[in-house]
């Protein structure tokens, strides 16, 4: 019988202190446990959301000499020294962090919570949510073109995750808590439970289940009700009165999804090919890419001071204040031109905010261009720029429902959120077709990383050929005459030889009844019936990839050898066997997914 693979091994390995035993069991036996843990996670949420908010505020008033209560991007009195010099000044701090924990935080301690969720079963690195955070808060601070919204779902994530580790959660709760603060996070930052819930949901699970609801409620909410003790929050004000519900409507905002589709993609391969640019930059390693970037950015501010901060405050005022088309128009190229430059340069930060701000733009943009020639047609000005708002965040986020939910909460208007879903879901369907990744993917693909979405498939990395093989195998040398290996291998007992070289490496393998279907040739050498020389597997390629070689080779067994450099073999391995383990291991996982 082949080795079943080996067990996980428990969370506390690494290093963590578990908490009491009784309130472990009381937690991975009750539903309700979880759910009074996902509210301790939305009121850490909250308090940290609201604490970010603030430290973000400050840092714009010292920095640039703005009061306390207004917002950077909506403050046109700033001078030109600060305007300029501040962003080249986060930069150069950026690079010193950058430098110093260069060696020190890396890989999977980088790992936000998409990526953790989907390769780690929710461990989320508390140093390195710190550094992450930390860096998006001075990136923010000095007036990078970012959004926070990656440092609250960032940190809050990481306290979920360290929450879960303490008490020895299940893979599966592991990750939903890790869902429950990135809900907590998103329903304090944007005062939006039901977008935070449906963010988890959509953007960092990448599945609903009924067993995930209400504890990802329950965190979305309580985060909700603490930031909106802790700050002010408002609605959004939509000019105009909301387009009343019709074939045009509906067809307008087909219009919009469409564009905003496109746009969104354009988006993402700017800040791609911002990163392609700056990584160019390889003197001193790479240390004066922010700084460069900040200086370029702090010139993009004199011309127009919306390009500073994630945007909050243009956006309110550009929605209110009547704006021209040119101006507009301008602002949008701005803003994507200090988003692509602010995280190619090496910014850290989020495209959240600046998508909805890109988009409540484009929309009014929409509306001015078809008022002149159309004026009864055109869309009211706040319809298309919510139906835009919600369409190019759901193409920059991948999350169509949590974008309708979030237009429905920020302005309070059921009316105007009809728009929106029209515009969400064409802009959705455009670019997983034309596209196929969100933001967050798109980087995880230029890093190297295959992950389409949250998906788990951190286990199935874990299944490789080393946990999967078997060690006792039957082994010869090449230049063993047939006929002796006849006698030597029953068919009866060895289904296949494999063989080595006389410097013993492989040299392919040899089936049972291969060598016995062989006739008067007992002097010719068991070399000359060698099958796949050329195909074997090393310790760690995972299933998927084993089973692509199965389906490549045409082989029923492969060996497994040590390493590429040297090929010495050290197992075998069975078709049947993995697809065996593997069908067996997906569906107990399905099982426990769906057990509470």
């Amino acid at each position: 019988m082949e080795p079943a693979p080996h067990p996980a091994k428990p969370i506390a390995a690494a290093g963590i202190r578990l908490l009491p035993l009784f309130l472990r069991n009381f937690v991975r036996s009750r539903e309700t446990g979880l759910v009074l843990v996902a509210i301790v996670v939305g009121l850490l949420s909250g308090v940290l959301v609201a604490a970010i908010s603030s430290l973000s505020q400050i840092s714009h008033a010292l920095l640039f000499d703005i009061p306390f209560d207004a917002h950077l991007s909506a403050t046109g009195v700033i001078s030109w020294q600060r305007t300029l010099l501040i962003p080249t000044l986060g930069g150069l701090v950026l690079a010193l962090i950058g430098l110093y924990f260069a060696r020190r935080v890396k890989g999977q301690q980088l790992a936000d919570a998409i990526e953790a969720n989907a390769l780690y079963g929710g461990r989320v690195s508390f140093r390195g949510s710190l550094l992450i955070s930390i860096q998006t808060l001075l990136s923010n601070g000095f007036g990078g073109s970012v959004g926070l919204e990656a440092g609250y779902t960032q940190i809050c994530s990481m306290f979920g995750s360290h929450v879960g580790q303490r008490l020895a959660a299940r893979r599966n709760d592991m990750r939903l808590l890790v869902a429950c603060g990135a809900a907590g996070a998103i329903s304090a930052a944007f005062s939006a439970p039901l977008a935070g819930a449906f963010y988890a949901f959509e953007v960092v699970l990448g599945a609903y289940t009924s067993a995930g609801l209400v504890p990802v409620i329950a965190s979305a909410v309580t985060a909700w009700l603490v930031a909106r003790q802790l700050t002010h929050q408002s609605f959004l004000m939509v000019p105009g009165f909301p387009s009343p519900v019709s074939v045009e409507m509906i067809g307008q905002t087909v219009l919009i999804g469409i564009i905003c589709a496109f746009v969104s993609i354009l988006v993402m391969l700017a800040v791609a090919f911002s990163e392609r640019c700056f990584q160019r930059i390889t003197v001193f390693k790479g240390f004066l890419r922010p700084i460069l970037g900040g200086l370029l950015l702090g010139g993009l501010a004199l011309l127009t001071p919306t390009v500073l901060g994630a945007g909050h405050g243009a956006m309110q005022i550009l929605l209110v204040s009547n704006p021209t088309w040119l101006l507009l128009t301008t602002t949008i190229v701005f803003k994507i031109l200090a988003s692509a430059i602010s995280l190619g340069s090496g910014f850290r930060g989020g495209l959240f905010f600046a998508s909805l701000l890109l988009g409540a733009l484009i929309g009014q943009l929409y509306s001015i261009v078809l008022t002149g020639p159309l004026p009864t047609l055109a869309l009211q000005p706040g319809t298309a720029a919510i139906a835009a708002l919600a369409a190019l965040g759901t193409g920059v986020l991948g999350a169509p429902f949590s974008m309708v939910c979030l237009a429905l909460e920020i302005t309070g208007d059921f009316s105007v959120t009809v728009g929106a879903v029209v515009a969400s879901s064409v802009c959705a369907l455009i670019v997983r077709e034309l596209f196929g990744y969100s933001f967050a993917t798109w980087r995880f693909h230029l890093r190297g990383e295959v992950i389409r979405g949250p998906q788990d498939i951190g286990w199935v990395r874990q299944m490789s050929a080393a946990s999967l093989m078997r060690t006792d195998f039957e082994n010869a040398l090449t230049t063993m005459p047939i006929g002796e290996a006849q006698k030597l291998f029953s068919p009866a007992q060895v289904r296949q030889i494999v063989l080595r070289d006389p410097s013993g490496i492989y040299a392919g393998i040899v089936p049972a009844a291969t060598l016995h279907s062989v006739a008067n040739q007992d002097d010719e050498q068991l070399g000359s019936l060698a099958q796949q020389q050329d195909e074997c597997l090393l310790p760690t390629t995972p299933v998927r990839e084993i089973l692509k070689a199965f389906e490549r080779s045409e082989a029923d067994v492969l060996a497994v050898v040590d390493r590429t450099d040297h090929r010495a073999t050290i197992g075998t391995l069975s078709e049947a066997h993995v697809l065996r383990t593997y069908g067996e291991e997906l569906e107990r996982r399905n099982q426990e997914l769906f057990s509470r």
